[in-house]
């Protein structure tokens, strides 16, 4: 059974791009921060201040894999942005069955679009935009060897979801 894992930076597209990939193929999708949430009963920024990140991070792992090893169904996975990142996760990207999308946008795509959000995003709530913008910077450095990990890599910069879901589609088939 094929899984379709979507990683990237936050403000990426992941979860958006997954629920609509998922539609439009007929695969089922799972948010992996949504199911950590869901197993542990408290939001992940609850959970980062109560447990700590590396507690997190184990839960992630553990969900992770047991996404991936279920055999009984094909499966859109639409991770958080550090979960390649962890636990030698990018790893998993180049299993047998596992089809990996890397949505890579540009720091200044990311910026713009966090920038709006940085309200519900308790890591970036209190940068400036130019703080945020080397936050992000900062960030993509260090994670890049991860995420080109991936089997494939689509820049999202100015395109809409839905173009970015049929360049996923046709990349599947």
């Amino acid at each position: 059974m094929k899984k379709v894992v979507l990683i990237g930076y936050m403000g990426s597209g992941k979860s958006v791009v997954s629920a609509m990939l998922a539609q439009k193929i007929g695969i089922e999708f799972v948010e992996l921060d949504e199911s950590i949430e869901k197993k542990c009963g408290m939001s992940v920024a609850t959970i980062f201040a109560t447990k700590g990140e590396l507690y997190f991070r184990k839960v992630e792992r553990e969900l992770f894999l047991e996404f991936l090893q279920n055999t009984s169904r094909e499966l859109i996975i639409s991770t958080g942005g550090g979960t390649p990142c962890y636990y030698n996760n990018h790893e998993l990207l180049q299993a047998e069955g596992v089809v990996s999308v890397y949505l890579k946008a540009s720091v200044a795509a990311l910026t713009q679009r966090l920038d709006k959000e940085k309200s519900s995003r308790p890591l970036l709530a209190h940068l400036s935009t130019e703080e945020l913008s080397e936050f992000i910077a900062k960030h993509l450095f260090d994670r890049s060897f991860y995420y080109n990990q991936a089997t494939f890599k689509i820049s999202v910069d100015a395109k809409s979801v839905e173009e970015i879901v049929n360049e996923i589609a046709t990349l599947l088939v």
